[in-house]
């Protein structure tokens, strides 16, 4: 569907969001009982106590484990349980920068193409569920631009933008699914690698052969 959702029921809006909300909070509490159970396990197994040995255990599992941390990095950016540049970031440092990389240029474009298809169907509801008020006010300002698409591309190749707002700004508007899908698949690689290059380099400083 491209467009904007219709101005419907308010009351059933807002009904939706506060489900969409409930589950989300619920995926997070799991998100996280999940992740201390992993670590736990790693840190009992010996598998987190050094990059090397969990990349080997990794290596393992053959081509589930990048396909696994694609499919949770993309559920980060709809029930967020970890920040989502952490994710990012554990792509190159478990599987390589070739392979790291990939798998989070994949999770992050079916991360966002959720949060857009997310948008379109709760409309406002869904910013009032996810972000603060004062973030949605100010923010929502900017798509009475009619220079709208063009920013929103800008933000998009940019490595510190805040992706999850853009993408719900984005089903917001009148943006078809083609062009959000492009800018997407266009743009996004660019800010993946200057931001991952950036802090990886960092990093290394502090933590060598962390990338190695």
């Amino acid at each position: 569907m491209d467009g904007p959702p219709r101005r419907g029921d308010a009351t059933a809006g807002a009904a939706r969001a506060r489900v969409w909300l409930r589950r989300a909070r619920g995926a997070v509490a799991l998100g996280w009982l999940a992740l201390a159970s992993a670590v736990l396990w790693g840190v009992g197994s010996g598998a987190l106590t050094s990059v090397a040995e969990l990349r080997e255990l990794l290596s393992g599992l053959g081509v589930l484990a990048p396909v696994v941390y694609t499919l949770v990095g993309a559920a980060e950016a709809v029930f967020p349980v970890v920040p989502g540049s952490v994710t990012v970031i554990a792509g190159p440092v478990l599987f390589g920068p070739v392979v790291g990389l990939a798998a989070a240029y994949c999770a992050t474009c079916l991360g966002s193409a959720a949060v857009f298809a997310l948008s379109r169907y709760l409309g406002q509801d869904l910013l009032a569920a996810r972000f603060r008020a004062g973030t949605v006010r100010r923010w929502l300002g900017r798509l009475q631009d009619r220079r709208f698409t063009r920013w929103f591309a800008l933000g998009i190749a940019l490595p510190l933008a805040p992706d999850d707002l853009l993408c719900c700004l984005a089903g917001l508007s009148r943006m078809r699914w083609r062009t959000f899908v492009l800018l997407v698949l266009l743009l996004k690689p660019w800010a993946l690698v200057l931001y991952t290059v950036g802090v990886l380099t960092v990093l290394d400083r502090w933590v060598p052969g962390l990338t190695g």
